[in-house]
């Protein structure tokens, strides 16, 4: 019995359904009309953002926030290039996603045609791979691989260009077989000689570290981390991206390294025999002078990307493995004795160099997120835009647990905050997402309020507001002679006023002890709500590592 005619666009829709996609984040246009009539009457919701960006961003949210392959349609031109920074933002921080852009028909293209432009060309280097559709019979295989590439290896974003004409082409659909692609390598099982030389150098060293990013989260791995950490005791610091992938409350956790880490990670790293670098790619705000990193380590890298090891920093022991089975492997065979000497060392390091602010009682962002912390005990789910106040929150909300906090890591995105929790609320129904922003992020996507709104979603928004581009300028201040060259935003509109024109509740806050009872109403309320908290302006992320510095290089004092 032979299937159905069916069009492209109904292919595509049926292909999502196939892979299992509940929600996509879209926003119409012309050349996108035919699959926005097929979704009319699917069995799908489609979130309506009120900017392409919003929606790339929301997808990126709802991937980060449930594991789950997120799905943003734009149409031609215009809407397809304002998925760019999102599909770059996916791309740096390894991210599922497929995007489905709407294209001129395919003979028109090439031709300057109204609302064309070659998508594909442009987001070759920031997506994991691309398509453009020009046969309606080869559309069904694309969806499938696609979705194969975008959530296998090593994650990424994927995406489909979709002419007009091809979607109201006709064909029928055909029985696919697994997915099979040329060139595609899965990692293979690491050889029993790799794992003695793992144990070996873990049994010897007396001041092993462990360093954790954003592959522990992708592999899923956090169980077999934390059963890895509860047998050898090792300490553990994580990457920004890698927060929640070990319970940031434990007694081992060294919290984040780097730039802006805790002095006690980054002087662990500086004095450790060992580092056991798992998911992470040596970035230059964590590792910062490569020649003063870890100067007395060997380092085992564990990475699913041959590309990422040895790509910046020289190691001893390369393993290319999915982390959650070599981690299973590992936790089989090893049983070492407590390094008594060197956690007593990490102790004291953390009793000497503890995380500290101003307590004069002015309203400052490191205390509001401390606070939130404590309330919450770290297990909302918590999205941040990118400045002063992600540092703050990457250093003070401890987080317990993975895929519970999300922000822009490698592209560092102003404005993927709002937009992420949006996606992330649609991902987790009837839990609280709380997105902590700058007054100059939020206002990159403030027309999200529209869409929080709309599908009444349990997004909080917390502004830290400075009234500047707080880490541009605190780099003016320290680097630059305290030159504000554009940094201040003098005017900035009534945050709660345009909360309220969008029907959503809204708190000033410019007081520190309102803040427990603020946060405590946001968070048992229903839907939307915004809090501006007029914080201390002139606040820094302090101490910090300055560029080119090493890992004890820091600066404590401002210029």
């Amino acid at each position: 019995m032979t299937s159905a005619m069916m069009t492209g666009a109904q292919i595509l829709i049926q292909g999502l359904l196939d892979e299992g996609i509940e929600h996509v984040f879209g926003y119409p246009g012309g050349a996108i009309i035919p699959t926005y009539d097929v979704l009319y009457d699917a069995p799908l919701t489609h979130i309506l953002t009120r900017h392409e960006q919003g929606a790339v961003h929301a997808a990126d949210g709802y991937a980060r926030a449930t594991g789950r392959v997120g799905v943003c349609i734009s149409t031609s031109g215009p809407g397809a290039t304002n998925l760019v920074t999102g599909l770059s933002t996916a791309h740096m921080d390894s991210v599922p996603m497929v995007a489905i852009t709407g294209q001129v028909a395919v003979p028109m293209i090439g031709n300057d045609s109204f609302q064309e432009a070659d998508i594909c060309g442009i987001t070759i280097p920031i997506t994991k791979y691309n398509y453009l559709v020009k046969d309606v019979n080869d559309l069904q295989k694309i969806v499938k691989e696609a979705f194969h590439i975008a959530r296998t290896g090593r994650p990424g974003p994927v995406l489909i260009d979709f002419p007009k004409d091809v979607q109201t082409a006709g064909t029928r659909l055909k029985k696919l077989g697994p997915v099979t692609l040329p060139g595609n390598r899965p990692p293979v099982a690491v050889t029993d000689e790799q794992m003695k030389s793992v144990l070996s150098a873990i049994k010897t060293a007396r001041r092993p570290v462990i360093y954790a990013g954003g592959g522990v989260i992708s592999a899923d791995a956090a169980p077999e981390l934390k059963q890895f950490v509860e047998k050898t005791c090792i300490p553990i610091t994580t990457t920004l991206l890698g927060k929640g992938c070990f319970p940031e409350t434990d007694t081992n956790a060294l919290g984040m390294l780097g730039m802006h880490g805790t002095k006690y990670a980054n002087h662990a790293i500086f004095e450790s025999d060992l580092i056991i670098a798992m998911g992470v790619r040596f970035d230059d705000r964590v590792a910062g002078n490569l020649q003063k990193f870890a100067p007395l380590a060997k380092v085992i890298h564990i990475d699913i990307d041959p590309a990422e090891i040895g790509k910046r920093f020289k190691v001893d022991i390369p393993v290319i493995s999915d982390i959650k089975p070599f981690l299973k492997s590992l936790n089989k065979l090893i049983d070492i004795p407590l390094r008594q000497k060197w956690l007593a060392h990490i102790a004291d390091l953390k009793e000497k160099h503890p995380l500290s602010f101003p307590d004069d009682g002015n309203l400052r962002p490191q205390s509001i997120i401390k606070t939130l912390s404590n309330i919450t005990r770290g297990e909302i789910l918590l999205s941040t835009d990118v400045g002063q106040h992600q540092m703050w929150s990457a250093l003070y909300y401890r987080s317990v647990s993975p895929r519970r906090f999300f922000t822009s890591g490698g592209a560092g995105t102003m404005g993927y905050g709002f937009p992420a929790a949006i996606g992330a609320a649609v991902g987790n129904p009837g839990k609280p997402v709380v997105t902590i922003t700058g007054d100059g992020s939020f206002q990159m996507c403030i027309q999200e309020l529209a869409t929080a709104r709309m599908y009444n979603l349990p997004v909080k928004i917390f502004i830290m507001n400075n009234g500047y581009l707080g880490m541009v300028r605190q780099w003016q201040q320290i680097f630059h002679d305290c030159r504000y060259s554009n940094t201040c935003l003098t005017f900035n509109p009534d945050f709660c006023k345009v909360a309220e024109g969008y029907d959503i509740p809204a708190l000033r806050i410019t007081r520190l002890a309102e803040v427990p009872k603020a946060i405590d109403k946001a968070l048992n309320s229903d839907g939307p709500m915004l809090i501006d908290f007029r914080v201390v302006q002139e606040e820094n992320v302090l101490p910090m590592i300055p560029p080119g510095g090493g890992q004890t290089d820091f600066l404590e004092e401002e210029a």
